[in-house]
C-alpha cells in the first residue's frame, strides 16, 4: 500500500475534534513539528483553523505530521470543512510535504491567530480566559 506523508495543523491533530477522520483510514501519526516561517493561521468561528503561506510576513505554525494510504486521501479531503483543501506545506528544516490549507477567501474578516503558534495554544488560550 503506498502512502504519503500530511501536515495537519487543526482539529485532525491528535486528540481534537476530526482526529478520527484521520486514524479511521488508517494513517499513523509520524511526529509532531512546525512549518517555516511564512505561514499564518486564522481561527473559523472558533471551530477549526485556516492556514496560509504568505510573503514573508508569517510565523511557524505547529503541526502533526501524519503517514496516510494514498488511496484514503481524498475521503479525508472530502470530510474536511469547505475551503480548506491539500496542498503543499514547508515545514521548518525546509522539507516540503503535501498539507491542509486554506483558500485564501476563508481567512477573510477572521480572528488571526497567527500569534498563539498554532491551534492547540489558541485553543488553551481560550480555555485559560
Amino acid at each position: 500500500m503506498k502512502t504519503v506523508y500530511l501536515a495537519v495543523n487543526g482539529t485532525l491533530m491528535r486528540g481534537l475534534e476530526l482526529n478520527e477522520n484521520l486514524t479511521s483510514i488508517g494513517a499513523a501519526f509520524v511526529r509532531e513539528d512546525q512549518t517555516d516561517t511564512h505561514y499564518k493561521l486564522w481561527s473559523i468561528d472558533d471551530k477549526y483553523p485556516a492556514m496560509l503561506r504568505t510573503l514573508g510576513n508569517g510565523n511557524h505554525v505547529a503541526v502533526e505530521v501524519w503517514e496516510v494510504p494514498a488511496e484514503e486521501l481524498v475521503t479525508l479531503l472530502q470530510n474536511e470543512p469547505p475551503g480548506l483543501s491539500v496542498g503543499k506545506v514547508i515545514l521548518e528544516d525546509g522539507s516540503v510535504m503535501l498539507g491542509i490549507i486554506a483558500e485564501p477567501f476563508l481567512c477573510e474578516n477572521r480572528h488571526e491567530i497567527t500569534q498563539h503558534g498554532g491551534w492547540r495554544a489558541y485553543v488553551e488560550s481560550r480555555s485559560a480566559n
